[in-house]
């Protein structure tokens, strides 16, 4: 009788074959790399960034290899160039003060990119906790805490904000707490929707059944699974707190001289328009291409960690 040939055993992968298990967040950067516009924001705003941040740092180079126009500060007056073009010295011209455009944008970008990040984290971590702890108690609690965010969206964010500094007093810091203090509300509602949601699946309830405290449901379990919309708004409320500074900066109630910040040099380019545009022109420049970068790596990454997009 013929020997039967056994078919050869089929082996599933293994992570000792050198296979890796996937997750969101890997599937997640596989789909946003495959969005151009997003991955150009995202390197642009690094660009934008290192250039704010470490640009002035290049006037401590030795005298031989430090590029002309890179070896102002923000403070620097050259009283016999007032209002001067862009020129070899001057890269993006002067003031009215003498002062080095290039300088003060760059400055005015640290500034802005500060107070974007911070007034975000406050509104996040503000709108985040509150979210979740209404969202997973629920009940009358919900009930006082939705109403009183429903009563605080009927008052004018920013005249909120301008009564708070004007009464309070005009600080750096104080502009961080004093937008992300009006900026937490939608993220609240947003938390909230994303954990009555996940309050019912069978991974809490599990939490539940083993005798988990609230407290550790809501930080261990409740919060990371909704990081991913956290994420996608904190891109995007970025460039809104950026333009709320901003406008605070153009009324004159935000950053205050010598210091500057986008806003503000916006409002000192408009004034200064007809003879020297070249204020207004470089600081709106940066000031929108940030903005459009921004907005462009929000809606990549809201696309990306989206989980009823298809795997990569």
């Amino acid at each position: 009788m013929a020997s039967e040939t056994l078919p050869t055993p089929v082996i599933a992968p293994s992570l000792e074959n050198g296979e890796q298990g996937s997750s969101l967040w890997r599937d997640a950067w596989h789909r946003l790399k495959k969005n151009k516009l997003a991955i150009a924001g995202l390197w642009i705003v690094v660009a934008m960034a290192a250039i704010c941040f470490l640009g002035p740092l290049t006037r401590y180079l030795p005298a031989a290899i430090r590029p002309v126009g890179l070896s102002h500060t923000y403070q620097d007056q050259d009283l016999t160039a007032p209002v001067a073009p862009p020129s070899a010295t001057h890269w993006f011209g002067t003031d009215q003060l003498g002062r080095d455009v290039l300088a003060r944008v760059m400055f005015g970008g640290r500034i802005s990119l500060m107070v974007g990040l911070c007034a975000t984290l406050v509104s996040l971590t503000i709108g985040l906790f509150y979210g979740a702890i209404s969202g997973y108690f629920g009940g009358k609690l919900d009930m006082v805490m939705m109403r009183t965010v429903d009563i605080i969206y009927t008052l004018p964010f920013a005249v909120f904000v301008i009564l708070l500094m004007v009464f309070v007093g005009r600080s750096l810091i104080l502009i961080f707490v004093a937008i992300g203090a009006v900026e937490w509300l939608t993220m609240a509602r947003i938390v909230r929707g994303q954990v009555m949601s996940l309050k019912q699946q069978a991974f809490i309830e599990a939490a539940i059944a083993l005798g988990s405290r609230k407290s550790r449901i809501i930080l261990r379990h409740i919060i990371p699974n909704v990081l991913g919309p956290v994420i996608v708004f904190a891109t995007l409320t970025i460039p809104e707190v950026m333009l709320l500074e901003a406008f605070l900066s153009f009324l004159g109630l935000g950053v205050q001289p010598p210091m500057s910040s986008w806003g503000s040099l916006i409002k000192e380019g408009a004034d200064w328009m007809e003879s020297a545009p070249w204020i207004l022109i470089s600081t709106g420049f940066a000031f929108s291409l940030t903005l459009f970068s921004l907005n462009f790596l929000g809606d990549g990454l809201r696309d990306a960690l989206d989980v009823r997009s298809s795997k990569a």
